[in-house]
C-alpha cells in the first residue's frame, strides 16, 4: 500500500511487487559446474609439489584450494606468461603428478595457453612461484619457532628437575608435590605437541626458495 501526495492510499500492483523483490533462485547450472572437481596431470619439479604439500599442511588448506586460488586468477596468469620468466627451464627433474582442481581453474589455464604461447606445465610452475613470499615468511617463522623451542626445552628440563627436588623435599605423596606433578604432566603433553609442530615445519628448511623466483 502506497500513500500519494494527497494522503490517499493506493494499492501496489502485483507487477510492481514482483519487480521490487529480487530473485534468490539460481537458474544457471553452468555457474555451479565451474566449481566441479576434476583431475589434471602436470609435469612439475619436485620442490614445487613439496611447496604445495607443505603449505597445505601448515596453513590447514586443501591443495585444491591453493591451486584454485592460483589458477583462477586469469589476469595474473596472463601477466606471468607475457613476462616470459625463467626462459631456460630444465625439465629433467620434473615428475608427473595428478592434482584435483576445479573446472574453472582448468578452463582458466587453458584459456591463457590459447591466448599466449606457453607450456601448460611451465605456466603451472610460474603460478606456484607466486607463493614465494608466503614460503619465505613461513621459513622465517620456522627459524623463530626453532629458537623458541630451544629455550622451552631448557625450561622443561629444569621443571622436571624441580619436580624431583620437590619429591625429595616434601615427599612424592604430599599434595603439593601431586599438584606440581599434574602441572608437569600437562606440560609434557603440550611440549610434545610443540616438538611435533617444529619437526613438521622443518620441511620448509629443505626447500630451495631460489627456484621459486620469477
Amino acid at each position: 500500500m502506497l500513500i500519494n501526495s494527497y494522503g490517499e492510499t493506493q494499492e501496489m500492483s502485483e507487477s510492481s511487487k514482483t519487480k521490487s523483490r529480487p530473485s534468490l533462485l539460481l537458474k544457471n547450472a553452468s555457474d555451479l559446474m565451474k566449481h566441479k572437481s576434476v583431475r589434471a596431470t602436470f609435469r612439475i619439479s619436485p620442490e614445487f609439489i613439496e611447496a604445495l604439500s607443505f603449505l597445505s599442511t601448515q596453513l590447514g588448506l586443501k591443495q585444491k584450494s591453493l591451486f584454485d586460488h592460483l589458477l583462477e586468477d586469469t589476469d595474473s596468469l596472463l601477466a606471468i606468461a607475457h613476462s616470459n620468466p625463467r626462459k631456460n627451464i630444465e625439465n629433467k627433474s620434473r615428475i608427473q603428478k595428478t592434482f584435483v582442481i576445479s573446472q574453472k581453474s582448468l578452463s582458466s589455464l587453458e584459456n591463457v595457453i590459447n591466448e599466449v604461447e606457453a607450456s601448460r606445465d611451465d605456466l603451472v610452475e610460474f603460478a606456484i612461484c607466486r607463493l614465494l613470499p608466503i614460503l619465505a615468511k613461513e621459513r622465517n617463522q620456522q627459524k623463530k619457532r626453532e629458537n623458541a623451542l630451544t629455550k622451552i626445552v631448557k625450561h622443561f628440563e629444569h621443571s622436571i628437575q624441580l619436580l624431583a627436588e620437590i619429591e625429595r623435599t616434601v615427599g612424592k605423596n604430599d599434595p603439593l608435590c601431586e599438584f606440581y606433578a599434574a602441572v608437569i604432566e600437562t606440560y609434557r603433553k603440550v611440549f610434545d605437541n610443540m616438538e611435533d609442530l617444529v619437526e613438521k615445519g622443518k620441511r620448509i628448511s629443505e626447500l630451495e626458495l631460489s627456484k621459486f623466483e620469477l
